[in-house]
């Protein structure tokens, strides 16, 4: 065991099957709730280890051919730009240091309080994963987060520069935040609905984007409601959709006032900055952390009573968004069309990737042969096999949204248990570094079964937290 000292408080670094595990002893008030729950955290922990993230093939290498082409790319949310097959084919090697991931499970009763948490951050500096030390009100100032940045991580080991929350210079945990990729338009949604709320506008509103500034993310000039522009974000990650929605809320002055929201709620790290109100795009200088992104959640699945006191000593309660706008929320999330992260139901039948969290997804987009289409997409969004063998086994839904780019994945939602299955209610999200330019060392040759553009291993996450809450 080693002793550390973090303003002038004592914490304890405890050996966990070869794992270094930071377990905090913060000094609490007495009545202070006891999170994170040991024993969730060192499984999460544990898990993460075990998966073996620093394994993987990174197929454009710092200083390749390769990484020069993806460098020149325009920065998309896609999930396999037209480069993609090149890079794919190109002979990789293994990943050169342990990438960056963030994953936090919030326990929930089956009112939706928050009974336990874990958080744990993995890194260059945290090969084995670190748990994040939080105070009862599911909050931490126990890390110093990062900007996420391509070339710092690549060329600085991991370590970036670009401090996110202000005042954490003293912190014990050093940790760049990855990227959130499409996760960001869980922030998106909770400002239109807060719009919605405030009578500013209505989800049946007519809303004709007319961007004055081209960009490659967001598309041109398109006419739709509000709701429609809103289903297409989260069901389908549509860039376009998104684009057309945060310039609502910018002509409504519902980004500085959405990204002030956050900080009063004490939820530093979701920031929707650098957005460009010309048309709706956004910047890398949007962040996440998985902690504050679940207990974003956790609000709109709808607390009883006070979830947590912010930073200026007031309650934050569900009713930062009312009861219709949350079940509309709930609704669009349950409809998600990507379910290959976590939960891998999409690819029932397949022999890879390994099947995930149990989930049964929305009939919306299975066909009449069984298999799912999202979006009509015959490229990324076709699978092989009819779903129904899954559908028959599942024993949870999973609320949620997904996010890719070349260098993020993740998935965040909310898990309830289907009737007469095990019990489970949680909150699950993942944030990471690894998006399709990296893959796992046995995945199948494309050339034999269609390529899965992200690593299996979150899907074996997603599978070992979710066996572990059934058994809870």
């Amino acid at each position: 065991m080693i002793s550390l000292r973090i303003r002038q408080r004592r914490q304890a670094v405890v050996a966990l099957g070869g794992a270094a595990v930071l377990l905090a002893t913060l000094g609490r008030p007495a009545h202070a709730a006891t999170h994170p729950s040991d024993a969730l955290a060192q499984r999460l922990q544990q898990t993460m280890a075990g998966l073996n993230f620093g394994d993987l093939i990174d197929t454009t290498p710092p200083g390749s051919a390769q990484a020069r082409a993806l460098a020149a790319q325009p920065e998309t949310e896609s999930g396999l730009p037209d480069h993609a097959p090149a890079l794919k084919a190109a002979a990789g090697t293994t990943i050169h240091q342990q990438p960056q991931v963030d994953v936090t499970v919030i326990e929930l009763d089956k009112k939706g309080r928050p009974v336990s948490s874990g958080t744990v951050l993995m890194s260059p500096q945290y090969k084995n994963g670190v748990v994040v030390p939080v105070d009862r009100n599911l909050r931490t100032t126990a890390v110093r987060y990062r900007l996420w940045d391509d070339n710092e991580w690549d060329a600085n080991g991991g370590q970036g520069t670009i401090d996110t929350v202000p005042g954490r210079e003293n912190a014990p945990i050093d940790f760049m935040e990855p990227y959130p990729a499409s996760i960001i338009k869980l922030t998106v949604g909770f400002g239109i609905l807060q719009l919605v709320d405030k009578g500013v506008i209505k989800l049946s509103d007519t809303y004709a984007y007319t961007p004055t500034k081209p960009s490659d993310r967001c598309e041109g000039a398109t006419t739709r409601t509000i709701g429609e522009y809103f289903d297409r974000m989260i069901t389908i990650s549509d860039n376009g959709a998104t684009c057309s929605l945060i310039k609502v809320m910018h002509e409504h002055g519902g980004v500085d006032w959405l990204n002030q929201r956050f900080q009063d709620l004490g939820l530093d790290m979701l920031q929707l900055k650098g957005t460009d109100p010309a048309n709706g795009d956004w910047s890398p200088q949007v962040t996440m952390s998985s902690l504050d992104t679940a207990k974003l959640l956790m609000l709109i699945n709808g607390v009883p009573g006070e979830a947590w006191t912010a930073p200026n000593g007031k309650p934050v309660t569900s009713d930062v968004l009312s009861r219709s706008s949350r079940e509309y929320f709930l609704k669009e999330l349950g409809d998600q069309g990507w379910n290959n992260v976590l939960s891998t139901t999409n690819y029932c039948g397949y022999s890879y990737p390994t099947q995930g969290m149990p989930q049964r997804i929305s009939q919306r987009w299975i066909g009449p042969d069984g298999t799912v289409t999202v979006n009509q997409d015959p490229t990324d969004g076709k699978y092989l096999y009819p779903v129904q063998p899954c559908q028959d086994a599942a024993e949870v839904t999973f609320a949620h949204k997904t996010g890719l780019t070349a260098v993020a994945a993740g998935d965040a939602g909310i898990v309830h248990s289907l009737p007469g299955k095990a019990k489970r209610n949680y909150i699950i999200v993942a944030f990471s570094n690894l998006g399709w330019r990296y893959q796992d060392t046995d995945r199948p040759n494309p050339g034999v079964q269609p390529a899965v553009n992200r690593t299996e291993k979150f899907a074996e996450l997603g599978r070992a937290m979710d066996d572990y809450e059934a058994g809870r």
